[in-house]
């Protein structure tokens, strides 16, 4: 997983679809190749804030855990969290708890392996910045173009990204598209899929 122009890729998209929507951490490639985000089940439109608890603990930010409301800050926190677990292997703060994840979180010491790129350094410092204003993506000027110019993203080519232009890094092997052999093997659930009802009656994620 430290090959820089695999986790930069992702690390690309990701930072293009959470300009967009506020996803979950559930991650997959697409036929081809692309990262997609799925699983919307916490999914909800905000205009300000809102004090909804769920997600990973490790990828939890400060302040949902201090309950103070929280907005799109928190998705730059876990796109931080995942550039780091992507280059190391693990998020950067663990515990036998989930309680010692929160606390670990709320104290923000960050431990950077040697080989950690100093661009990439700087970015996931900016990324996990425990003062929310302060936080890269959460400036009202800049935005999310603060992330897309930083120096370990800045010469990506966005449009070819968001036109899958770009080549990526990993090729899917599917002998058809219905091929799940990718998937790990579980046991089928026999109950019948309930589809969702929607208040203005479209699929919000119809076009995704």
């Amino acid at each position: 997983m430290n090959d820089l122009m695999t986790d930069r890729t992702n690390d690309s998209v990701l930072t293009m679809c959470l300009n967009f929507v506020e996803p979950q951490q559930n991650l997959l490639l697409d036929k081809d190749g692309f990262l997609k985000i799925t699983d919307f089940g916490f999914a909800k439109k905000i205009r300000f804030k809102t004090y909804t608890l769920c997600g990973t603990p490790e990828y939890i930010a400060p302040e949902l855990i201090r309950n103070q409301g929280h907005g799109k800050g928190v998705d730059w926190w876990t796109l931080g969290i995942l550039i780091f677990e992507m280059l190391t292997g693990e998020p950067p703060f663990l515990d036998n708890s989930s309680m010692g994840v929160y606390t670990k979180i709320q104290l923000g010491r960050i431990t950077f392996p040697r080989y950690y790129k100093s661009a990439a350094k700087k970015m996931t410092k900016g990324l996990l910045t425990a003062k929310v204003d302060d936080r890269l993506g959460c400036s009202k000027k800049g935005g999310v173009m603060d992330v897309k110019s930083s120096k370990w993203v800045a010469n990506f080519d966005w449009e070819a990204l968001l036109a899958k232009e770009l080549e990526p890094p990993i090729q899917v092997e599917l002998s058809h598209e219905m091929d799940t052999s990718n998937f790990d093997d579980y046991d089928e659930n026999d109950d019948e899929a309930v589809s969702p009802e929607y208040v203005d009656g479209d699929d919000p994620f119809a076009s995704f």
